[in-house]
């Protein structure tokens, strides 16, 4: 991934720096000199700069390896299945005031019956127990009666701002929460304990390893930020990390003067997150028109324009950058609208501002991010897994979805990431849909709006060099030059030069952060 250099045989690191690259005799004479020197021999596979995953919701994806799994659930008769067995085991350990069981991952567009449920069929298999089900994309929850009661929603409880309360025929909350109303449980679930957190973020750290990822971008709060600290703080974290800052916490950090760019080495304070409307498969998106088959449904904006603009100000003068979820074409025009009208203080100060998702576009839109100097941060996995979905509510508009060679070609800078749990972190993953459009099963054939389609080098910066930029970390991490961190995945096979229908056959054999070996296959 350095243009003056692009393919070398050999590459020597000392004390996590990259001093070497050239041929494999010279690096191997390096080796021998150096003692104690590990050496990894690519065995006709390749090395990469080490995987950045520039949208992960990482202590959410460790949290859920121990949480109900409903991801990729074909049917309801399943989830209660497994919602039942949970309750079960929740009564049996249960203390005085109940247990929630949590589960992630439904999809309602999967199953047979293919409708949104309802707070009945949880009721059915778990009465008395809170349950609270998030949805795949986190937008909405699926929520029991003693949930709903639990949480003090009821029928005189008012939509917030920004969200909307399922309700029956007759006005009674269904079981489903929309958007911001999501934020009615907080307070009634209780937040994982230090150790249980710990745990969750070395669990999702192994796993992140084991596909080669060495790096992340981290949109979450601050039970994330207090355990990333603590990890750091003891030697622990073995991943580089860019927290980014939750909008509520905007004006704590404007207030004592925190900055991005602010941290270690392993962990950095990145945007503010920001949220402009909802998503796809919750029909929340926000579209400049009504989703196919609705007379009025144009989803839900989270954030008024007049308070995003201001919000984008106010961060800018503050030196923080700022990523802003949108989903639907109205909410990344509306996006744009704001970055333009608050060029003059963002751009002189070299902020890096984001869309992430950019999941559709109108056509006039679309040059916008270049012109702006915005970065896309888009998740390839979501255009495959989600095309039936895009078919159906979005229709023709879905020419200018998952627009990344649209998006490359105006001359945006991507940046590739996952958005798990919501999907799988594997980049490996995210790299064939990227190039192919087509899921692991090989449909469709040709690949869904093929012209979309990527270079596998081009792909490949997405997921290495694109977010480097993005984190300010150019020269440091993302690309394999001199004195640049030695962050590295080594794969089983040269994805660059073999067929893209391969990609899913490799496998990741070694990942190295700062130089130490902190995965290998096989052990």
């Amino acid at each position: 991934m350095d243009d003056r250099q692009p393919v070398v045989e050999g590459l020597f690191a000392r004390r996590g720096r990259i001093e070497f690259l050239g041929s494999a005799g010279e690096a191997r004479r390096l080796a021998a000199e150096a003692p104690a020197c590990v050496t990894l021999d690519l065995a006709g596979g390749c090395a990469v700069p080490g995987f950045t995953d520039s949208h992960i919701h990482f202590l959410s994806y460790g949290l859920n390896l121990s949480r109900v799994a409903l991801t990729g659930v074909t049917s309801l008769a399943t989830v209660l299945e497994r919602v039942a067995a949970a309750a079960e085991a929740a009564r049996a350990g249960s203390t005085p005031g109940g247990t929630w069981v949590e589960g992630w991952g439904w999809d309602h567009s999967l199953w047979v019956e293919g409708r949104f449920p309802d707070k009945g069929a949880l009721d059915g298999v778990a009465p008395g127990v809170p349950v609270a089900l998030r949805r795949k994309d986190g937008h909405m929850t699926w929520l029991n009666s003693a949930a709903l009661a639990a949480a003090g929603i009821d029928r005189q409880t008012p939509d917030p701002p920004g969200g909307r309360i399922g309700r029956d025929a007759v006005g009674e909350p269904n079981g489903l929460l929309f958007e911001r109303a999501n934020e009615l449980l907080n307070g009634a679930i209780r937040e994982p304990a230090e150790g249980q957190a710990d745990a969750a973020a070395r669990r999702a750290m192994a796993e992140l390893h084991r596909m080669g990822v060495t790096a992340a971008h981290v949109p979450e709060g601050a039970l994330t930020l207090r355990t990333l600290q603590r990890l750091d703080a003891d030697g622990q974290l073995a991943l580089r990390v860019t927290a980014m800052l939750p909008y509520e916490s905007l004006d704590a950090a404007l207030a004592v003067g925190l900055r991005s760019g602010f941290g270690s080495e392993r962990l950095r304070i990145g945007p503010v997150k920001l949220f402009m409307d909802g998503s796809l498969g919750s029909e929340t998106a926000a579209m400049l028109a009504p989703i196919e088959g609705s007379a009025d449904n144009r989803g839900i904006l989270t954030l008024a324009v007049d308070e995003l603009r201001r919000a984008v100000s106010r961060a800018a003068g503050g030196g923080i950058a700022c990523a802003i979820h949108a989903i639907g074409d109205r909410a990344n025009r509306l996006v744009l609208d704001a970055y333009a009208a608050t060029a003059g203080e963002w751009q002189p100060a070299g902020l890096r501002q984001r869309i992430e998702h950019v999941q559709v576009l109108h056509p006039d839109d679309l040059p916008r991010l270049a012109a702006l100097g915005v970065i896309a941060s888009v998740q390839p996995i979501h255009a495959t897994q989600d095309m039936d979905l895009v078919d159906r509510l979005w229709g023709q508009r879905g020419r200018y979805a998952y627009a990344f060679h649209s998006l490359l070609a105006s001359g945006a800078t991507l940046a590739f990431g996952s958005d798990a749990p919501v999907e799988t972190p594997d980049p490996l993953a995210g790299l064939y849909a990227a190039v192919t459009r087509r899921r692991a099963d090989g449909r469709p054939t040709g690949g869904w709006y093929p012209h979309e389609r990527l270079a596998v080098a081009d792909a490949l910066r997405a997921y290495t060099v694109g977010p480097a930029w993005a984190a300010g970390l150019e020269g440091r991490s993302g690309s394999l030059v001199p004195g640049a961190w030695a962050d590295l995945t080594l794969l089983s096979q040269d994805v660059l030069q073999d067929p893209a229908e391969r990609i899913l056959e490799t496998r990741v054999r070694h990942t190295v952060v700062d130089g130490e070996v902190v995965y290998s296959e096989g052990t």
